[in-house]
This record gives C-alpha cells, sequence and structure tokens, in this order.
C-alpha cells in the first residue's frame, strides 16, 4: 500500500494524515504551536516552531502508522495562506511570521499611493486593500527588519507564505516555491496572468527576486532533503529520527491554500458549487470555474487550483473570527469549560432576547473590509445572562456567513440549493441548523472534518498519477448528517436586520 503523506498546517496547530490509494484518510497527528500578541491587533507565529511542527506531527504519524515508513509515494501540504514570513537563503526566519489575523498594516494600507491603486489592485489580483493579505505584511517587514531590504534586493532574503517556507525548508532550501492559490493572496498576483505584476511589486517595494516561484497546485516541488544533525538537534530520538529520514527522495506534489483545499476536498468541483469551513475563522467559497468573477459587493476572487494548464477560480468570503469566538467564550470570559457546552447553553433559552454580538475582534472581513472595526454586544438588558451571550456567540457565527453567501448570489446569479461544510466548529449542531434555516439550503457536513488534508492529498495524487484527475476524486467524497431549512422567511428577515444593525453600530463604535 503507498501512501500520500498529508501536511495540514493551519493557524493554530499542525496536522499529518495519511491518504490511502482507496481514498481513505487515516491518522491526525496533532501538534499545536504558540501563538503570538506582541501589541493589541498583532498577532505573530514562530516560523521555526512551524517547521519542526510539521516535523513533529509526521513522527507522530509514522510511530501510529509504522507500515507506512518508506510506503510515501508523495507529500500534499496544504497550509494557513497569507501568514507572512521572511526568512535567509539558509532558511532561518528572521522575523516572527506575521499572521493572516493581524491588524498592524492597516495603517500602510491608508498610504495614499496604495488608497490610490485600490480599484488597479481588484481588478488584478481579485483583492481588497487590507491588512488581511501578504503585500502590506512585506511592505512592513521590510520596512522594520534590520538589513532586509537590502538583503532582499541582492537575494539573500527570502520573503512567502507559510506553503513556499515549508516547500524551502523540506527540500534542502532547494525549493523556493508558491502554488496560485496561495500566490494569489498576497496582493501582488495577476490572477488572470498567473504571475506577479511588476507595478505591484513596485507599488510594495518587494524584489521579484524574494519571491517564491508560482507554480500548479500539481506540481513537482522537488524532493525532501532532511537534515539527521538538525533532527538531532530539534530533539527527536534515534526512530523517529531513522523514521523522517525515510522521507528524503520522496517528492512533494501538491500545494494548495486551505481553503481551496476545502474545496476540492470536498467535491465542489463544478462551477456554482459552494463550501463552508468553519475553524479559526470561517470562509465560504464557490467555484466559479474556469473564468473569475469580480465581486461588485466586496468579496473576494482567487485561484483555486491549477492542473494542466487548467485553472479554476472561486469567490471567496473571508471572516476572521469563526472558531475563535467559540475559545473567546471559554478562555476569556470562562463561560464554557470546553467548545462541546454550546449546544447545551444555545438551547435551554428561547432566543437570545434580542442580544447580537458582532465579533469585529481584529477588524471586520467580507464585504465590510474595516481593519479597525471592534467587537460589540447590542441589545443588553438586566435579564441577559450566560446563556444568551453564549448564543449570541454563535449566532453571530452564521449571520456572517448568511451575509457572505447571500452576496455570492447576487454577483453570480446562482442560488445553490446545497452547501457543504466542514471545520471542528460543525460539530454545534445548534448552529448548523441555523445556518440551514437563514439561508434557506440544505447544509451537507461531510463525514469527516478533515477536507482540507483530503484536498492537499488529491492534489498530490494526481501529479503522481495515483489519481486520475479532479474529476476522479469525487468517488470519494461521503456525505455525512444532513440539515434542512424550516424557518420561516419573514423570521430570517427579521433575525438578518438585528445582526445588521448591530453590525452598523459597530462601525458606527469605529468612528465609520
Amino acid at each position: 500500500m503507498k501512501y500520500i503523506l498529508c501536511i495540514d498546517q493551519g493557524t493554530t496547530s499542525t496536522k499529518a494524515f495519511l491518504l490511502d490509494e482507496q481514498g481513505h484518510l487515516n491518522g491526525g497527528a496533532h501538534v499545536p504551536f504558540e501563538q503570538y500578541y506582541p501589541n493589541p491587533g498583532w498577532v505573530e507565529h514562530d516560523a521555526e516552531e512551524i517547521y519542526r511542527s510539521v516535523l513533529k506531527a509526521t513522527a507522530k504519524l509514522f510511530r501510529e502508522y509504522p507500515d507506512s515508513v518508506g510506503n510515501i509515494a508523495a507529500i500534499g501540504i496544504t497550509n494557513q495562506r497569507e501568514t507572512t514570513v521572511a526568512f535567509t537563503r539558509d532558511g532561518k526566519p528572521l522575523h516572527k511570521a506575521i499572521v493572516w489575523q493581524c491588524r498592524r498594516t492597516t495603517d500602510i494600507c491608508r498610504r495614499p499611493e496604495i488608497k490610490g491603486e485600490e480599484r488597479r489592485i481588484s481588478e488584478i489580483t481579485g483583492l481588497k486593500v487590507d491588512p488581511y493579505f501578504s503585500a502590506t505584511k512585506m511592505l512592513w517587514l521590510l520596512e522594520n527588519v534590520p538589513s532586509l531590504s537590502e538583503m532582499a534586493g541582492s537575494g539573500q532574503a527570502l520573503m512567502g507564505t507559510i506553503d513556499g517556507f515549508l516547500v524551502f525548508r523540506l527540500t534542502g532550501c532547494r525549493t523556493f516555491a508558491s502554488d496560485y492559490s496561495n500566490c494569489s493572496r498576497t496582493m501582488l498576483f495577476d490572477i488572470s496572468k498567473k504571475d506577479y505584476d511588476e507595478d505591484l511589486l513596485k507599488l510594495f517595494k518587494v524584489p521579484r527576486e524574494s519571491l517564491a516561484a508560482p507554480l500548479e497546485s500539481c506540481s513537482d516541488y522537488g524532493m525532501v532533503e532532511l537534515d539527521p544533525e538538525y533532527l538531532e538537534s530539534a530533539g527527536f530520538d534515534a526512530k523517529d529520527k531513522d523514521n523522517l529520514m525515510s522521507l528524503n527522495g520522496v517528492k512533494i506534489t501538491g500545494v494548495i491554500g486551505d481553503q481551496p483545499a476545502a474545496l476540492l476536498g470536498q467535491n465542489a468541483v463544478h462551477e456554482g458549487e459552494s463550501k463552508t469551513t468553519y475553524g479559526t475563522g470561517s470562509f465560504t467559497l464557490m467555484n466559479l470555474g474556469t473564468k473569475p468573477v469580480f465581486s461588485k459587493n466586496g468579496l473576494l476572487t482567487s485561484c483555486a487550483w491549477s492542473v494542466g494548464g487548467v485553472t479554476s477560480y472561486a469567490l471567496e468570503g473571508s471572516i476572521f473570527q469563526a472558531g475563535s469566538v467559540i475559545s473567546w467564550l471559554k478562555d476569556e470570559l470562562h463561560f464554557i469549560d470546553s467548545p462541546s457546552e454550546c449546544d447545551k447553553f444555545c438551547e435551554s433559552i428561547k432566543d437570545t432576547g434580542g442580544v447580537y454580538l458582532v465579533p469585529a475582534f481584529t477588524g471586520l472581513g467580507a464585504p465590510y473590509w474595516r481593519p479597525d472595526a471592534r467587537g460589540v454586544m447590542t441589545g443588553l438588558t438586566r435579564g441577559t445572562g450566560r446563556a444568551e451571550i453564549i448564543r449570541a456567540g454563535v449566532e453571530s457565527i452564521a449571520y456572517q456567513v448568511t451575509e457572505l453567501v447571500n452576496l455570492m448570489t447576487d454577483d453570480t446569479g446562482i442560488k445553490a440549493k446545497q452547501m457543504k461544510v466542514d471545520g471542528g466548529v460543525c460539530a454545534s449542531s445548534f448552529l448548523m441548523q441555523l445556518q440551514s434555516d437563514l439561508l434557506g439550503v440544505t447544509i451537507t457536513r461531510a463525514s469527516s472534518d478533515e477536507m482540507t488534508a483530503m484536498g492537499a492529498g488529491f492534489a498530490a495524487g494526481i501529479t503522481c498519477g495515483i489519481f486520475g484527475g479532479i474529476e476522479d476524486t469525487g468517488r470519494f467524497y461521503v456525505p455525512g448528517r444532513k440539515y434542512e431549512p424550516s424557518m420561516p422567511a419573514y423570521e430570517v428577515s427579521r433575525i438578518m436586520e438585528g445582526y445588521r444593525s448591530a453590525a452598523r453600530a459597530a462601525l458606527s463604535v469605529s468612528g465609520g
């Protein structure tokens, strides 16, 4: 049995899986890593810690499945996208990685020379000018990390998203490449031409020679070349070291950003099909086919995947706070001991009593694009208690997704009858039923919540010949529980107007 090693490098942890030739995903070795918050609104990761988390997760997986050692046919990587790191030619990070959630570049986005190019940026990249994307993070690094500008200009320093960094390190610092789905989130990439735009490189002062080579998702990204001395210095014992060294010579044949990977894993491979992943953030993607549609409603257009010269595009709405709302209820407010308690509290009351939460903890994404927005809670009364606030938090996730899906319908004219969902927050049946009610469509939860890893495995497997192509992967999709809408349209309208009113309050508080 040959396996594809699937690396799922996420915002708070790294997971490793084995995808076999029958399309079964095995394992799920999980390694969390530290989150750094040096200033309000700033979020950082240690890229070296991320790389070691990849190795640790893989080592744990090999211990759990010893028969897979020496039987890895290829490697697929999926990753948190816009998170940006600068590093030397020998792979050493020069600064902590700036995470996609980080708002430190808000003022950069307001610079007149950048504001003046907003329309062109949108037309070329499919994105909005926002701290979310990598270009402003790169500019911040160039302006704040000593000597980086000179090093990048001379090719002695590199900058990129996490996929490029991992490919570089895993291949012994030989291959620096990133796939179109990740490149198209840098705000430097012409998604129609599939290459960096020279004018945008100049605008953000990013030297082309410092950037990863753009490749299709299904491509040869080079062979793994791990250093045994590094593994020993990182604390791996002899067994884990030997198991990891067995990867040397194995090719990385699939790289794809986490959200398009989930779209592929969910078998939403035809025009008009959509999925929502409920993770730390929540991301709704609609497959646009091979022609990009540029939103008039503040949504984003990006490359989804590219195979054999054919690129598929996706329309995307990004919500910065989804699972993180549940974490906030647990870790900061101490209202729950575990996420699984949310449904109990939500179902213990008839409704929130008019309480709405707008969780703009790090600004608002689509369709508002207000990095300066901050969270608000409206409708509080003396009778508001823990259950009402918990329910308002859970409901806020569904309200944000509903806004995005409705805008997608307006942009494309496509009203989907079904939405496929995945991610850990999908464990909330209360949330999934509410989502079905608000959208008026069937919600189909995948039998596995690891569709992101599945998509990475499919991309790698297509390249190395284990799977026949994009269409071939559909036979492995197994639907799980379904939720059918039952809420009257007038009630949906009333509830959503309440949320929009609360969102306006959040914007007003922020001065907009």
